[in-house]
């Protein structure tokens, strides 16, 4: 089940003869539910990096790719504006980014994406994108590892990680989950003097940085946001539809952080110093914000999907008149 399902189809309210975008395919659950709820013409473009997440949506929407109604692009929602443009879809009256990984690609070996599951250490959504999580545990310096461990995974002892890790590779080079699990546990009990108390993974925050640096998760989302603002549909007279909006779902602190000070800039008027007598940045808010807090999943929903605890969803929606 897609995370935060209900809540994302009640904020986006596809509607007949609408255009969407899913720039995160993933297994096609959302996509599947907005094409549902815009029958009997309503449109979505899926887009997602991963060719094999593609030909899987492909095969189950497949009445909705022969019908026209389900476009799919295999690509990066950092371009976002030239998929949509060389598909020639627009306007659009709604934008999802679900910023998650799907079940079948964590617990797929050969992703490499997951400590619970030995393969090789890969991490790479594309495919024929050249940096492996392998490439950069193997070649990076200990200081820019250890730069790594703590902006993306927030973790504390980044620096004694990136020292053992310096040393094991010495010896053999670091190319499967297990051994990167391995050796990252050992580095936190070695300077913790025993094992960690919080009930997570010693590993889980090095794989998380690892797979973000890897992906350039980050970069991808800041570039993203403001064409999604772009591509929506300011609902005026000669355009289908109502105003666009536009939903993301993050799943940590990082991604959040970023979705909402780019929606709350865009939803503010005049971004000047406080003391500035005069507005001089000439700024004009696009966006109004639908969820002044992010939507959580529900105890029901984390209870049968416990990946989703971690879920929160920022929606907005373009202003009729904002400027283009």
């Amino acid at each position: 089940m897609p995370v935060l399902l209900e809540e994302v189809v009640r904020f986006l309210q596809p509607q007949a003869g609408g255009h969407y975008i899913d720039g995160t395919l993933g297994e096609g659950g959302h996509t599947e539910a907005i094409l549902e709820c815009s029958a009997p013409d309503g449109r979505v473009l899926g887009i997602d990096l991963d060719p094999e997440a593609l030909d899987r949506v492909a095969q189950r929407l497949s009445r909705y790719v022969k019908s026209g109604r389900l476009l799919l692009a295999q690509g990066n929602f950092a371009d976002l504006e030239r998929i949509a443009a060389a598909q020639a879809f627009g306007p659009v009256q709604g934008i999802l980014l679900d910023l998650g990984f799907s079940s079948l690609q964590l617990s797929n070996p050969r992703r490499g994406l997951s400590f619970t599951v030995e393969g090789p250490l890969d991490m790479r959504l594309d495919p024929e994108q050249p940096l492996s999580a392998a490439d950069l545990v193997n070649r990076a310096d200990e200081q820019e590892l250890a730069d790594i461990f703590y902006r993306y995974g927030e973790e504390r002892y980044a620096r004694q990680i990136a020292r053992r890790i310096g040393r094991e590779r010495e010896q053999a080079p670091i190319t499967t989950t297990r051994r990167l699990a391995e050796i990252v546990t050992a580095a936190i009990a070695a300077a913790r003097q025993g094992p960690p108390r919080d009930g997570i993974h010693p590993a889980t925050r090095v794989f998380m940085a690892l797979r973000i640096a890897v992906n350039r998760e980050l970069e991808n989302l800041e570039q993203a946001l403001p064409q999604m603002l772009n591509l929506l549909s300011r609902g005026v007279p000669g355009e289908r539809g109502p105003a666009g909006r536009m939903a993301v779902i993050a799943f940590h602190s990082l991604e959040d952080r970023i979705v909402k000070d780019f929606m709350k800039r865009e939803a503010t008027d005049c971004l000047c110093p406080p003391r500035t007598p005069v507005c001089v940045c000439g700024h004009r808010a696009r966006l109004r914000l639908l969820t002044p807090k992010p939507v959580q999943p529900t105890a029901e929903e984390v209870r049968a999907n416990p990946r989703s605890r971690s879920a929160r969803l920022r929606v907005a929606e373009r202003l009729a008149d904002s400027p283009a």
